[in-house]
């Protein structure tokens, strides 16, 4: 049995073993110190420890007192056609800028049957809130996974670049779990004694931007129709603020009148570019999302969005 290690490829089909646990690939990648199995769920499946496929190194005992958060990413998503899942389909980068209705039947059937949406259904077994089930049909739950793990893929594709060959520019988006937070993340302010940080995150068919803290229970706050949503799977801008600036707004946003280019945030379900923004209230400067279509920013905060009006924008310098 090969065991997991960091800082090695791992192709389709591959199979490794960590912690008296086997796992198969579900994406492609090569391994971070920080990606291991059970806390990836997007790269990994949790396989079934009991088939007789690799020699057991944990107790009966020990295997009763597996924590809550190993227990939260063992799920295995089923295929109709009885195919562990990643197996029997490839998702091609083109296929992945699709929207999943503008997929042919026989398609989305093949991505159903042959685990193409396993990564995301993996994420959302692991706890991961993307939507709320019960105002959606079947159809539009297999939209959301679709939509969810090509985020997913692009934000882990843009994370493992950054890490191999450093920054790019001022601004780089990467993924980051719970309260951990990077020494290189842009720091908005300070509420009561926590810093703020920008974060965007995946939720109902858009990318939304918010806030992040070591101080949130989760790690990351984003604000969805007048609601905050709690995440703890987000990505994190990390950069140099010397090379951005913060420019001043007054009610909604026109971007051509900024006289600079702004950072990319997120998008609507819709197509309509979220930018970052950073807003007063309470006494604090909180991140948050600004577009041509909103009144001011939106900030997440006490449970749901607050508007601003005065505001600024977060550009390259």
């Amino acid at each position: 049995m090969r065991y997991w290690e960091p800082g090695t490829y791992y192709a389709l089909g591959d199979v490794v073993e960590f912690e008296g646990h086997r796992y198969k690939i579900i994406q492609a990648h090569t391994s971070q110190s920080d990606w291991t199995p059970p806390y990836t769920p997007a790269l990994w499946g949790r396989m079934d420890d009991h088939d007789g496929g690799g020699e057991r190194h944990e107790g009966r005992e020990h295997h009763h007192r597996e924590s809550e958060s190993e227990k939260r990413h063992d799920y295995m998503p089923p295929t109709q056609s009885g195919l562990p899942s990643g197996e029997g389909v490839n998702v091609h980068h083109e296929e992945r800028q699709k929207h999943w209705y503008d997929l042919d039947d026989h398609r989305k059937k093949e991505l159903e049957i042959g685990g193409g949406l396993a990564a995301g259904a993996a994420l959302l077994a692991g706890g991961y809130m993307a939507f709320k089930a019960h105002e959606k049909n079947e159809d539009e739950k297999k939209a959301q996974t679709w939509s969810l793990q090509n985020w997913m893929h692009d934000a882990e594709a843009r994370t493992a670049q950054y890490r191999q060959f450093g920054p790019r520019g001022p601004a780089t988006w990467i993924i980051n779990r719970g309260k951990n937070i990077p020494k290189s993340a842009i720091t908005v302010g300070k509420e009561h004694s926590w810093d703020l940080y920008i974060c965007r995150a995946f939720y109902d068919g858009g990318i939304q931007v918010g806030k992040a803290s070591d101080a949130f229970k989760k790690g990351a706050v984003i604000g969805y129709k007048h609601e905050e949503i709690h995440l703890d799977t987000y990505e994190i801008l990390v950069g140099d603020i010397n090379g951005l600036r913060w420019v001043d707004v007054h009610g909604r946003l026109n971007v051509q009148s900024l006289g600079y280019t702004p950072v990319e945030g997120g998008r609507e379900s819709d197509g309509t570019p979220l930018y970052i923004a950073e807003a007063p209230h309470k006494g604090a400067v909180h991140p948050g999302k600004a577009s041509e279509k909103l009144d001011g920013a939106y900030i997440p905060y006490d449970g749901g969005e607050k508007c601003v009006k005065e505001y600024r924008v977060l550009c390259y310098a």
